[in-house]
């Protein structure tokens, strides 16, 4: 089966700080080709990074370059390798062009999920596009500033027992296990999410970085990444409709921005001790 779509694969908006805030999985558009193979429920993405744009509404403020996905990660996971090979061997996970939901129901009404070929050619129209953009932007700010931070922003529901054991600490910070960033930024941004009074945090535990953290985090090359995993109860409706819940998510926000604060200020100390002053 071929693929074609007719909404670009991602849409950006480039500031004028060291920071780029990445979302791979706010994207919900389904192609009507593809959501007619799609059963009932997967035609609603239930799976969805749901209102981070809202959530993050400071970037554009703050001065982050942001980067975000138009297509539902049950199209193609932009977080995922581009050979499909598994984040996390031995655990339960979805790859690259996912045929079943968090809940380990099929995508899929007649049960026959993409070929190679079709899989392929989403990578092709969605994937490349969206890291080419992301490279890009990171060469750019870094030879701009000689430094760069990579945010990589994501959401799910609090309880999925496909992924992890009761119910998921809300501000879940990952480096790769240390490999992505300077230490020093990781131990501030943990120290400010363990400060968040009502939340819970923890550092590099079930979600420790998707590809895109591993792949573009490069300390020795100024480039520093960072995933925040962070509960959807903490923010919105975690069952349909999926609603924004504003006063819930006025909670939150602000420790989330005091985060993208800190890597801000971080990425312009790492500038100055290279005696870049833009």
């Amino acid at each position: 089966m071929t693929f074609h779509t007719t909404v670009p694969a991602f849409r950006f908006r480039q500031g004028t700080q060291p920071l780029l805030i990445s979302m791979p999985h706010v994207g919900t558009h389904v192609p009507p080709a593809l959501a007619a193979r799609f059963t009932p429920e997967a035609q609603q993405v239930h799976d969805t990074d749901w209102h981070l744009e809202r959530l993050y509404d400071f970037a554009d403020e703050l001065g982050a370059s942001v980067l975000v996905a138009t297509h539902s990660r049950y199209v193609v996971d932009l977080n995922r390798p581009p050979d499909g090979a598994s984040l996390y061997p031995g655990q339960n996970v979805t790859g690259l062009c996912p045929v079943d939901t968090f809940a380990e129901t099929p995508l899929y009404a007649n049960g026959t999920g993409p070929d190679e070929a079709e899989i392929a050619a989403r990578r092709e129209a969605l994937w490349a596009p969206y890291h080419q953009q992301l490279r890009a932007e990171l060469d750019r700010i870094r030879a701009a500033h000689g430094v760069a931070v990579l945010w990589d922003a994501h959401s799910i529901r609090s309880v999925v027992p496909r992924f992890f054991e009761g119910k998921l600490p809300d501000l879940n910070l990952g480096t790769a296990n240390g490999a992505s960033c300077d230490p020093a930024l990781a131990n501030e941004l943990l120290a400010i999410a363990e400060s968040a009074t009502g939340y819970s945090a923890v550092l590099n535990g079930r979600f420790q970085g998707g590809h895109i953290t591993r792949h573009y985090g490069q300390p020795q090359d100024n480039i520093h990444a960072v995933q925040l995993e962070m509960t959807q109860c903490s923010y919105m409706q975690e069952a349909m409709p999926f609603d924004y819940l504003p006063e819930r998510a006025a909670g939150v926000q602000p420790h989330v921005r005091r985060m993208i604060e800190a890597a801000l200020a971080f990425a312009r100390q790492q500038a100055i001790a290279q005696g870049r002053t833009e």
